[in-house]
């Protein structure tokens, strides 16, 4: 039997169709590149590979949906893309950079991380078909992001090419930071969505001159930016926290108010 004509992929499609697929392939061809440069012990190299799929996969998305080009295609392939380049890229370099000595441990922290990434990309996808339209899912995350993991599993080395020591290449410890963020991932502690966040007006230029001072950083002392911009986003962790349990708070409070107005309203009446 023939298909039926609705479930045949049309014949042509326009190029600018193809622009969040080509970010995603980049963004997988920037992971495996980052475990070559790891098996060359090439560092720097491999960081700087697994921040570049980070930047692909972060334009990907948003690109997609700018040109309304979102398939289930793409999704699919987003996904396996990201599970190669912020679950196994990042944990085997860190594996190639320290935690082989510690042997057997090492590298069960490493397969707990590649799985960890994986059940996080699974309930993302899961949480997001099943979103609400008021967006109480998307405010937070819940857990750390896969890309944001990558970043952080990574600052150790940032570290190490930062200070120009060698204290951040303790294999025990690494492997505790590993094992913690992979921990993380899967964790229902919230983080911020920086999808969701809405910017005022007044705040537009400052933030365009951030952005600018922030290239100029990254371009004249890209370690000590990386390891700043770590920082950061760890601090915001607590944060986010605090952030949505405050939130959770006031909507009960909303809820209870409501409810407190409807049993006055279905009170007795003359």
């Amino acid at each position: 039997m023939r298909p039926a004509r609705e479930n045949r992929l049309p014949p042509f499609v326009p190029v600018r169709a193809l622009a969040p697929t080509v970010l995603t392939v980049l963004a997988l061809c920037s992971g495996v590149t980052s475990m070559r440069y790891a098996f060359q012990e090439r560092w720097e190299a491999a960081v700087v590979a697994i921040l570049l799929a980070s930047l692909f996969d972060a334009l990907d998305g948003r690109v997609a949906r700018l040109i309304k080009g979102t398939t289930k295609f793409g999704a699919e392939l987003d996904s396996l893309s990201d599970v190669i380049c912020f679950g196994v890229a990042p944990a085997l370099v860190l594996y190639l950079w320290t935690l082989h000595d510690v042997r057997g441990i090492g590298w069960a922290v490493v397969l707990l991380y590649c799985v960890c990434c994986a059940l996080r990309l699974a309930r993302f996808n899961i949480m997001d078909q099943n979103a609400g339209e008021d967006g109480t899912i998307h405010r937070f995350f819940m857990g750390m992001p896969a890309p944001a993991a990558a970043g952080l599993a990574m600052a150790p080395l940032a570290l190490t090419f930062y200070l120009q020591d060698e204290l951040f290449r303790q294999p025990v410890a690494c492997t505790i930071y590993l094992g913690l963020i992979a921990l993380m991932m899967i964790s229902r502690v919230p983080t911020f969505s920086a999808k969701y966040i809405r910017i005022s007006r007044h705040y537009v230029m400052p933030i365009l001159l951030g952005v600018g001072v922030l290239v100029a950083l990254l371009t004249s002392y890209f370690w000590a930016t990386y390891v700043g911009l770590a920082a950061v986003y760890a601090i915001s962790l607590p944060v986010g926290v605090v952030t949505a349990r405050r939130d959770l708070q006031r909507k009960s409070a909303h809820l209870d108010a409501a409810d407190e107005g409807l049993d006055e309203d279905d009170g007795p009446h003359e």
